[in-house]
């Protein structure tokens, strides 16, 4: 991707990249808009190289004043997340720098045993029913459209023998977790499921780095699929909650081990 255009993100569903630049609201202070920009840097959904959209743009999107997101923009290029170049391809851009997995350490270290089952917890309960009301709600072409873009995705992680880098497989899983959860025809649900994935993907990119765990959680996106087109909502939750736990477990390992490294 060359750094004169805004990220389009492939085949990213609209609404994963419109929700980065959703409206802040009454709440709208620079802080709010850092953060808002930081996760999406942090977590990988924006990439190096990647072109904001221009002030007046965000400030638009995101319902705030120009001077607000002016002083995010320089926040975030104290942290060195952002650079902004002049001229006729001006503007802001992802920095080089910015290393999703860094980030994700760091916060990994700064975390206790308990905050991470506790984001787990909330993310099983929000996710197994959002899949629940998906294996009640949704129309076969919709599951059969989600598990053709999975079946595109190598299980083990590799494509045509090469490593699949780490940041593509998490967006690529995150878009298809959250496509599924839409199909419970809740927006309510759907856009909660977006701010809690922002939160636990950067740690989810942790242990994608590991071939057999991204061959696991493909599996297991595949069943959950299954027992959504079955319409069975106790195995699409049972299903959630399995993925969740070990997913969370693998996390809480690894934190574990940084901290005796």
């Amino acid at each position: 991707m060359t750094s004169e255009h805004a990220p389009t993100g492939g085949s990213r569903p609209h609404r994963m990249h419109g929700a980065m630049f959703m409206p802040i609201g009454d709440a709208g202070r620079a802080e709010l808009v850092e953060k808002r920009l930081a996760d999406a840097i942090t977590g990988g959904h924006l990439r190096a190289g990647d072109r904001l959209p221009s002030e007046a743009e965000l400030a638009r999107t995101m319902g705030v004043a120009p001077v607000t997101v002016r002083e995010a923009l320089m926040a975030l290029r104290s942290r060195g997340l952002v650079i902004t170049r002049r001229g006729r391809n001006g503007g802001s851009f992802v920095s080089d720098e910015a290393d999703p997995l860094a980030f994700a350490r760091e916060t990994l270290v700064r975390s206790s045993s308990l905050a991470i089952r506790d984001l787990g917890v909330h993310y099983a309960a929000l996710t197994s029913a959002g899949a629940r009301l998906a294996a009640r709600r949704a129309a076969p072409s919709e599951v059969a459209a989600i598990r053709a873009r999975l079946s595109r995705i190598e299980p083990s992680g590799t494509s045509s023998g090469a490593p699949h880098e780490s940041g593509a497989w998490r967006q690529a899983m995150d878009d298809l977790h959250l496509e599924l959860v839409a199909l419970s025809q809740s927006a309510r649900l759907t856009r909660d499921q977006m701010r809690l994935q922002a939160e636990l993907s950067p740690l989810l990119l942790l242990i994608d780095v590991d071939p057999a765990v991204r061959h696991r959680q493909w599996k297991q996106l595949d069943r959950l699929l299954d027992a959504v087109e079955a319409g069975d909502e106790d195995a699409a939750g049972a299903t959630v909650e399995s993925l969740v736990s070990e997913a969370i477990n693998a996390i809480d390992g690894l934190r574990l081990s940084l901290h005796g490294s």
